[in-house]
């Protein structure tokens, strides 16, 4: 607990007492650094693997993948003859790209796993941005005529080993989120935000599964994972420890505005 004392015509005592952080952030990813992003298609797409580009992002994480989970560079110029558009610029340089298995075009089921322990924290809350988007190399297009709707969805898993997995036997929480509908080669993003039930987990280890499961194909940028006992609350609005300082100004402010009066 800290206090400013503050003297004058009369004294007051402000305490304030310093908010605990409530939230662990496990992962915070924008994907603008990929290690060694080649376009392995000539279409700004990469099949390079997760963890070739992002692996040690932060230091000791790993991602799990089934199948082919893409890296699309949003800045090049080769998809579709003209490069992507993003007029929002939101998803920066680079996106991940996933395809469904329930594609029209029967293809392969992608998944994304990500383990992680939210120690005594009931819930596991995510934010990222989701799109449509295509691919005209790699066998692509994959999204029919019209656009498809993307539909993700967040699957948490028990994982009392510890181990790495796109997930598997108990299901402790599901969330799904769809995004809009936009042509093939532009983004329009969808901001989204999940709170998963991480309270019935074993000793706190946990496996976040991410799938497609309408859109044919679709992208997710700017991924925030924080463990919490608050539902989506994803530790952006903790204050700082200068707001400790700030009250004092503001209860001095205050006095002096008093004692002219």
């Amino acid at each position: 607990m800290s206090s400013c004392v503050l003297t004058g015509m009369s004294s007051v005592l402000l305490t304030v007492v310093p908010v605990q952080a409530s939230t662990i952030v496990l992962y915070d990813q924008d994907f603008e650094n990929p290690t060694g992003f080649v376009d392995t298609s000539g279409g700004d797409v990469s099949q390079q693997l997760v963890n070739s580009l992002y692996g040690d992002q932060p230091v000791g994480f790993s991602f799990s993948q089934r199948f082919t989970v893409e890296t699309l560079l949003i800045t090049g110029n080769n998809a579709f003859g003209t490069g992507y558009s993003d007029p929002s610029r939101v998803g920066g340089n680079y996106a991940l790209g996933m395809l469904s298995g329930t594609s029209t075009f029967g293809r392969q089921d992608d998944l994304l796993g990500l383990a992680f322990d939210v120690e005594d924290n009931d819930f596991l809350n995510v934010r990222l941005d989701i799109s449509s988007i295509d691919l005209d190399r790699l066998n692509g297009p994959f999204i029919p005529d019209g656009g498809a709707l993307p539909i993700f969805e967040f699957t948490l898993f028990d994982n009392p080993s510890g181990n790495l997995g796109t997930g598997s036997g108990s299901v402790l929480s599901s969330q799904q989120a769809s995004g809009s509908i936009s042509d093939r080669s532009v983004f329009d993003w969808t901001e989204t935000l999940l709170a998963l039930d991480a309270s019935s987990s074993t000793n706190g280890n946990v496996i976040l599964r991410v799938d497609l499961l309408n859109g044919d194909y679709a992208a997710i940028d700017n991924l925030r994972i924080v463990a919490s006992n608050t539902p989506g609350d994803v530790g952006e609005a903790i204050p700082e420890p200068t707001s400790i300082v700030a009250l004092c100004i503001l209860g001095m402010g205050l006095l002096v505005s008093r004692t002219k009066t």
